[in-house]
Formats: C-alpha cells, sequence, structure tokens
C-alpha cells in the first residue's frame, strides 16, 4: 500500500486534477484493504506458528493460533498433564494395611486377563506382577468372561478359573467395590463387613491418597460354578481382598508452567477422574489453589445455573465421568470464556 497507492496518485495527478487523483488513490486504497486482510492475518498466525516451532510445539491449523492467544481459561486433567504418568505399583496391601502378595496376584489376574484398553494402571500391575514372579499365573488359570469397565461402575471384572474352581475378581474404586462387599478376606479367614471395618478400610485408603498415591480396591467372588452369561448383577456380595497403591509424582515443569499461565491471567482448572485426596495432593504441590474441590456426584444434581456459581470460584473437579467433563466446558464456553483442553481421558 505504501508503493502503489502513492504512485497511483502521482499518475492520476499528472492527467487529471490532484482532487480527483487523490480521491482516486483514496478509493482503491478502500478497496485494496480487505484483500490485504487476509494475507495480513495468515501472515501474523504463520509467524505465530514459528513461534511455537521454536518452542518444539507443531500448528496443525493456523486458525488454532489465534484461539490460542484468545484462551483466557484452560482446563486439564491430572493424569500425564500434571503429573509423569509414569505409573508405579508402590503397594499391595490387605483389609488391615499389611502387605500382601495374594492381593497382588488377584490384580494381575483382573489386568491381564481385561481385553479392553490396557491403560498405564494394568501395565503398572502386570510389571510389578512379573517382577515378583507370578508370571506362571497366566498358564494356570484361563479366562472364561468379563465385565468390562464403566465410568458409572468405576470398576472392572474378569471371570477366572483353573483346574479347582472358577472364581470372578474384581478391581475398581474403593467405594465401589465397599458398596458391592459383603465380607472380608484377611489372611484367608473370611468375615463380614461391619461398620468399624468399613471405617478402617475407608482411613487406610484415604491416609494413602493424602500421600499422594491413588488406590483401588480388590475383591473376589467364589461359587460362580452355575453362572452362564456373566453380567454387572453378579457383582455383589463380594469378598474384598484388599488394596493396590499407584504412584504417579507430579511433572518438575507442572508448578512453573501453572504459574506462568497465572501470571498471563490464564485460569487453570483442573478436571480428573481420580478422587479429590490424590487430587489435592497434586495440586498443591503444582500450585493450584481452590476453595474447594466438587465431586462429580455433586455436579450431576445441579442445573447449568449451580454449575455456573460453583465455577466462579471453584478450580479442581474430582470424580468426574467424561460426560461431566464436557458439561463443565461447555457451560464455561457459554458464559463467554475461551476454553482450551490439555489432556487425554483418564
Amino acid at each position: 500500500m505504501l508503493i502503489l497507492i502513492p504512485l497511483v496518485f502521482l499518475l492520476n495527478a499528472w492527467k487529471h486534477e490532484v482532487v480527483t487523483a487523490f480521491t482516486f488513490a483514496v478509493a482503491v486504497a478502500i478497496g485494496i484493504t480487505p484483500l490485504l486482510l487476509p494475507v495480513i492475518l495468515s501472515s501474523s498466525l504463520s509467524k505465530g506458528a514459528i513461534r511455537m516451532s521454536n518452542k518444539k510445539t507443531i500448528v496443525k491449523k493456523l486458525d488454532s493460533i489465534q484461539s490460542f492467544g484468545a484462551m483466557n481459561i484452560l482446563c486439564t486433567d491430572k493424569t500425564g498433564t500434571l503429573t509423569e504418568d509414569k505409573i508405579v505399583l508402590e503397594k499391595y496391601l490387605d483389609v488391615k494395611g499389611d502387605e500382601d502378595i495374594r492381593v497382588l496376584k488377584y490384580a494381575f489376574l483382573n489386568s491381564y486377563f481385561q481385553t479392553g484398553l490396557k491403560g498405564s494402571i494394568d501395565e503398572a500391575v502386570i510389571a510389578r506382577a512379573y517382577k515378583n514372579g507370578l508370571e506362571n499365573l497366566t498358564e494356570k488359570y484361563k479366562k472364561i468372561d468379563e465385565i468390562p469397565f464403566d465410568f458409572s461402575r468405576r470398576r472392572l471384572s474378569v471371570i477366572v478359573q483353573d483346574e479347582e474352581k472358577k472364581l470372578l475378581i474384581t478391581k475398581g474404586a474403593v467405594e465401589e467395590i465397599l458398596n458391592i462387599s459383603s465380607t472380608i478376606d484377611y489372611k484367608n479367614e473370611v468375615t463380614s463387613i461391619t461398620k468399624d471395618i468399613k471405617e478402617n478400610i475407608l482411613k487406610i485408603s484415604k491416609a494413602l491418597n493424602k500421600e499422594g498415591l491413588r488406590v483401588i480396591a480388590v475383591a473376589q467372588k467364589k461359587n460362580v460354578e452355575d453362572i452362564k452369561e456373566f453380567g454387572v448383577q453378579d457383582e455383589k456380595n463380594m469378598t474384598l481382598i484388599g488394596f493396590i497403591g499407584f504412584l504417579d509424582p507430579p511433572k518438575e515443569s507442572a508448578k512453573d508452567s501453572i504459574s506462568r499461565l497465572n501470571k498471563s491471567k490464564i485460569r487453570v482448572i483442573v478436571l480428573t477422574g481420580d478422587n479429590a485426596d490424590v487430587t489435592k495432593c497434586i495440586c498443591d504441590k503444582v500450585g493450584i489453589k481452590s476453595k474447594r474441590i466438587v465431586l462429580g456426584s455433586e455436579i450431576e444434581k445441579l442445573s447449568d445455573i449451580g454449575v455456573r456459581r460453583l465455577l466462579k470460584d471453584t478450580n479442581i473437579f474430582a470424580k468426574l465421568s467424561p460426560i461431566e467433563k464436557a458439561r463443565i466446558v461447555r457451560i464455561l464456553k457459554e458464559t463467554g470464556n475461551t476454553v482450551r483442553i490439555y489432556g487425554r481421558p483418564e
């Protein structure tokens, strides 16, 4: 424009009046401005993409640079984003908190024989079982059936059989496993679950959570020989065996990244399927503060208006299903925020 408009003006002024030449030059400038805007925009976005590539980030769509720059809220999950995603099975404990190799044995059978997408938890269980020399169990047992994991049950079951008996083995969130268990197995002695036993189990689980360990309960059920087709209805009257505890430390870079985002006036909201105590432990370490932690069960009972009020001062949401995560992101967008999502399904 600096070259073309003066040139047009001079050529027209040479043949026409100055006012006419000036008017024509202005008209040309107005005409070409809309045509140049896409060029200017693409150039700016390309420059942004180059700067991102220098920071080891590949941008496939240039339009995303504009959205990225307009972001004022970043929604992230916990596992693999705030944490290293290098889950290690640290503990396998009985119902009284003592180490018990049987708990690892049953957890291994569940993780090894399940045919769904094996996550980092299953891989950690299998790795620890191999380390403890339990790989021969895969030859001793054979799989009969499976009840896949879903977010409403928060548990997964497999049915295996050896030469003597058929077993239904279930692993999942502690509260959910407790709800379907009527007895406990402590050193091969089966007793009914009392209120005191249940409170002690929850106390042990909560203590492990506060240490940053993600805890999963393991239960089994015998006397299932007569069942031909297994389903969710068979996950009842289970016998709780114990817990397995996983450690997934926060990323070293997470705290600095959160601090830089906050300085840039970008609010960070954690949306995770993990429980509140583990989430709080990790968030405290990386510098994400919140007046309270809201659970998915609370979100489910609220209208969109109620969720919108919670979002004003709540930055941590735990035990969420994928549907509840999507709902929170939708409400944030409906209130005029530019929201970006970082993470993967947990």
